[in-house]
């Protein structure tokens, strides 16, 4: 791709939008398809921002999700309006959480079927009670998550409209008024069973189960609501296959995707903006009505002058692995094949999550780091070529969870290696044999595995201290200072429509989706008769 894909040309436009990740592309998208001229200004030489394929490995022909990698917030509706060349598939296993039980491996498997998993928590837990608990807790989520994620993509329901909508007490109470590890402990008694259930409110955000800021609340809010149902897809043909398809939606419309132009500036009057980018040749001034950013709250500041929020932290190890083929397990009851298809939990005990957390806080990496494992090519081999799925060749995504980005200021190359070397000698205390034996090489003879921390994030992406929501994730309803649809800013005609504005977090296209409605709403009014 050219450097300057995409030359703007025209020096005014109706909308600008900064940042051509996937929420910049799907408001492209929408409002070109409105019949409003819009430019997307993005600073790297392609599109698609953190939900992107990638070949990380050299000489090696496998199309990995490199950063984001499952789909569960992106709502139909969007797929549906755009007209996207884009499908996911689910995972027929959910879980599996290795543990050693009496001196023997053993773990718990969900998914396979009811009755599989009934077994799968009688086996574990010696009794009916965990799993009758998991269908009681799961089955009030499920109720919740149907009511809830419809709200995404309209105006931004009150608490208390929201509170009548969800219209079960027990689950407001868990899930926006308690600290999620009361819900948790009230429910389960196994340990096993709890860190399971508490690593949804994890993921990307640096908190104990009772924090008493309820973000890790909000974490597990939007890991359960995804889709209506909870359910975490995978993306056919990677991740970058749905920011490919919102590109070729947003052209196709008519916006103008200009790569290698970097946003310095926006200076705004409310009613009417110019937004100052530059390329290697030099500044140029693009007039608009309005301006989205899709970027990162401090990135905001930054380019309109206020004053910036509180700085992000982002608390995660992203690896990237390609394998010559699975490992094997100590739990031979297990296939391999199923156990990595879903979500491998590692160290993720309720116990070893507390014990990560509260060491990270003190300054000090995990002994033992929890983290998890997912197989992409099991449920779409698409993404290898040929000869890596003759070969019988599989992909592995890890996920680390309690790595704050303090950690790795004194060193990031030496913590990463040091965290990686933990991470993977806790996978290999449930493996029959060491993953390094199972690791391909790429054509240097180097083995085939990339890790990337939180300042790695920050540096390659942008991402304020590599969180990989922009900031903690918001309640789904207004609050103070926020407006009608969530991505409102200090600036009438300028709105924020990355991971950081309300409802936003994760692979959604929502806060895409929301700045373009709520600017078709204000051109609206400005010209009555279209």
């Amino acid at each position: 791709m050219p450097a300057h894909e995409g030359d703007p040309g025209r020096r005014s436009y109706d909308v600008v939008i900064v940042g051509g990740g996937h929420n910049g592309l799907v408001a492209a998208a929408y409002l070109a398809r409105a019949g409003r001229s819009v430019l997307v200004l993005e600073r790297l030489d392609h599109t698609g921002g953190a939900a992107v394929s990638t070949r990380p490995f050299a000489g090696v022909d496998a199309r990995l999700s490199r950063y984001s990698y499952l789909v569960s917030l992106l709502p139909p509706k969007i797929v549906r309006d755009l007209g996207l060349n884009f499908r996911v598939r689910g995972r027929t296993i959910s879980s599996y959480t290795p543990v050693e039980r009496d001196g023997r491996p053993t773990g718990l498997l969900v998914g396979g079927g009811e009755a599989r998993t009934r077994e799968a928590f009688a086996r574990l837990t010696g009794g009916e009670r965990e799993y009758a608990a998991w269908q009681r807790f799961y089955g009030m989520t499920g109720r919740l998550a149907g009511r809830v994620f419809p709200t995404l993509t309209e105006p931004l329901p009150t608490r208390e409209e929201l509170r009548r909508r969800i219209d079960d007490e027990e689950a407001w109470r868990m899930l926006f008024e308690e600290p999620v590890g009361v819900a948790v402990e009230e429910h389960f008694a196994d340990d096993l069973v709890r860190g399971v259930v508490l690593t949804d409110a994890l993921i990307g955000t640096f908190a104990d189960a009772h924090d008493a800021s309820l973000k890790q609340n909000r974490c597990f809010l939007y890991h359960v609501i995804g889709g209506g149902t909870g359910a975490w897809d995978v993306p056919v043909g990677g991740m970058g296959a749905l920011t490919d398809a919102l590109a070729d939606a947003a052209r196709s419309a008519g916006a103008v995707l200009a790569t290698g132009h970097e946003a310095v500036r926006i200076d705004t009057d409310g009613r009417s903006a110019e937004v100052v980018h530059r390329t290697a040749d030099g500044e140029s001034v693009t007039a608009a009505r309005h301006v989205l950013v899709n970027a990162s709250p401090q990135a905001l500041a930054a380019l309109t002058g206020d004053t910036p929020p509180a700085p992000a932290e982002g608390a995660q190890l992203k690896v990237n692995m390609l394998l010559r083929r699975l490992p094997r397990l100590r739990d031979t009851s297990v296939d391999p094949r199923e156990a990595f298809a879903g979500t491998f939990h590692i160290a993720e005990g309720y116990a070893q999550l507390a014990a990560a957390h509260a060491r990270a806080a003190a300054g000090d990496l995990p002994t033992a780091p929890p983290s998890e494992i997912y197989c992409h090519s099991l449920t779409d081999p698409t993404i290898l070529g040929p000869d890596l799925a003759r070969r019988g060749c599989q992909t592995l995504t890890l996920f680390g969870l309690h790595t704050p980005a303090r950690l790795f200021e004194r060193d990031n190359d030496a913590v990463r290696e040091e965290l990686l070397e933990a991470t993977l000698a806790q996978l290999d205390a449930h493996l029959a044999e060491p993953l390094a034996d199972c690791l391909a090489t790429d054509a240097d003879g180097r083995p085939c595995i990339e890790a990337k921390t939180p300042l790695d994030l920050e540096h390659d992406l942008g991402l304020p201290g590599g969180h990989i929501f922009h900031r903690d994730l918001a309640w789904p309803h207004a609050q103070d200072g926020v407006g009608r649809w969530g991505v409102e800013t200090a600036h009438a005609n300028v709105l924020l429509c990355g991971a950081g504005a309300v409802r936003g977090g994760g692979v959604s296209g929502v806060p895409g989706h929301n700045a373009a409605m709520a600017v078709l709403e204000d051109l609206a009014r400005r010209d009555p008769a279209g």
